[in-house]
This record gives C-alpha cells, sequence and structure tokens, in this order.
C-alpha cells in the first residue's frame, strides 16, 4: 500500500491550518497595547479585563463602571486559584486608572493575574 499521498494530504491540512491560525484576531475593544521585551506569547484564552484609552473599563467584553468591577469579578468566580486573569490597557491610558483596577482585582481576591503586552 503506498501511503504517500496520505502523507500529502496531511502536509498540506498542516500547513492549511498554520497558516489560518495566523489571521485569527482577538475581537470586541481596540487598544493598543505597550510593549515589553520580556513579554511572552500565551495562546489560551483567558477572562480578561480591558482599559481603553478613554478610561472605559471592560471584563469579558461588558462594560463595567470601577465601582462594580469587584463585584463582577467575584460573580465569575475568577478566585479560584486554578483560574487567570489578564489585564489588557491601551498604552495612552491613564495609569492611575490601571492601578485603580489592579487594586479592584487584588481587592476581589485575585491572586492570578497579568498585565498583557506586546513584543517589539
Amino acid at each position: 500500500m503506498n501511503i504517500a499521498p496520505l502523507v500529502d494530504v496531511v502536509f498540506l491540512l498542516l500547513l492549511f491550518f498554520m497558516l489560518t491560525s495566523h489571521f485569527v484576531q482577538e475581537p470586541a475593544i481596540k487598544i493598543k497595547l505597550p510593549g515589553s521585551q520580556t513579554a511572552e506569547t500565551t495562546t489560551e484564552t483567558e477572562r480578561t479585563i480591558t482599559v481603553t484609552k478613554t478610561g472605559e473599563i471592560y471584563f469579558m467584553d461588558k462594560r463595567v463602571d470601577l465601582e462594580n468591577l469587584r463585584v463582577a469579578i467575584r460573580e465569575s468566580g475568577i478566585r479560584d486559584e486554578s483560574k487567570f486573569l489578564r489585564i489588557k490597557s491601551d498604552k495612552e491610558a491613564d495609569v492611575g486608572l490601571l492601578v485603580n483596577v489592579i487594586d479592584e482585582v487584588k481587592l476581589a481576591g485575585v491572586t492570578n493575574f497579568s498585565i498583557v503586552t506586546e513584543r517589539r
């Protein structure tokens, strides 16, 4: 039995998935992430807080106020040690607002979180 055609098909499928997965982008809110030379790439979809340059806060793609952020985090059940929270902030966003968001995350009991950056 000749398996050369089967190997060709498998390689073509592999090439197709590798090329199309590159075009998958994160939906929703447009922000410019700050650059970092030590940034690591992750492929998992995590729970995310997004801070825009206009001062809007989104938790899991839903707009929330800073006052209601802690309640939203607690209701989502992120406080479990195995779950992780990502904070994405526009590089032009107010640093004071970002610090307030981090405070709310900590006050909600989340210990596993990171600030997302983009590799330069």
